[in-house]
């Protein structure tokens, strides 16, 4: 059911788009999202920070892209995103000698330091990289080839997550069996 509630904005988004364009498929995001963000808040009780921005994020692009019937702003959209998330993310590791993964997921997941460490530079790593790569088809294609790659580059996070299991799966301090 998560998995289904993550993924509806942008499956939603790539119909409209396939049938009716950019700026209604853009429209259709919004909405989509703004419903997410409330089935969410509505099963948790509250919104991460994540998902606060991820909602601010495609509510101002998107809303610069109806208006200004620009679609640059919507395809920049995640660029922007995955690059904070990344610089947030280095500058609380190495700066402020933070690891926010840990603040955020350390009471639900209880795994030695260096795991965290080793995760948060992996997550540091793969937002730069999801950005880099936005960018590279927000410059390099068309808009009708960046849609395609929304909908077709979920493979991406898909595989870093499974990685990421398989990484701290061994590292989990679980409850030890009774013999």
């Amino acid at each position: 059911m998560k998995i289904l509630i993550d993924f509806f904005p942008i499956l939603l988004f790539f119909g409209a788009y396939k049938f009716y364009g950019i700026y209604v498929g853009t429209a259709v995001l919004m909405a989509a999202t703004a419903l997410q963000m409330a089935i969410i808040y509505a099963i948790d009780r509250r919104l991460q920070t994540m998902h606060k921005v991820t909602l601010v994020l495609i509510l101002l692009f998107g809303t610069l892209t109806l208006v200004l019937q620009d679609d640059r702003f919507i395809k920049w959209k995640p660029t922007v995103l995955y690059g904070a998330m990344s610089m947030a993310l280095a500058v609380a590791l190495w700066a402020l000698k933070k690891n926010f993964l840990k603040m955020l997921l350390g009471s639900q997941l209880d795994l030695p330091d260096t795991v965290w460490q080793r995760l948060n530079v992996a997550w540091i790593v793969y937002c730069a990289f999801m950005s880099a790569i936005n960018a590279y088809v927000v410059m390099n294609f068309s808009t009708e080839a960046w849609v395609d790659f929304k909908l077709w580059g979920y493979v991406f996070p898909l595989v870093f997550l499974v990685a990421q299991g398989i990484y701290i799966a061994p590292h989990l301090k679980g409850d030890e069996p009774t013999t």
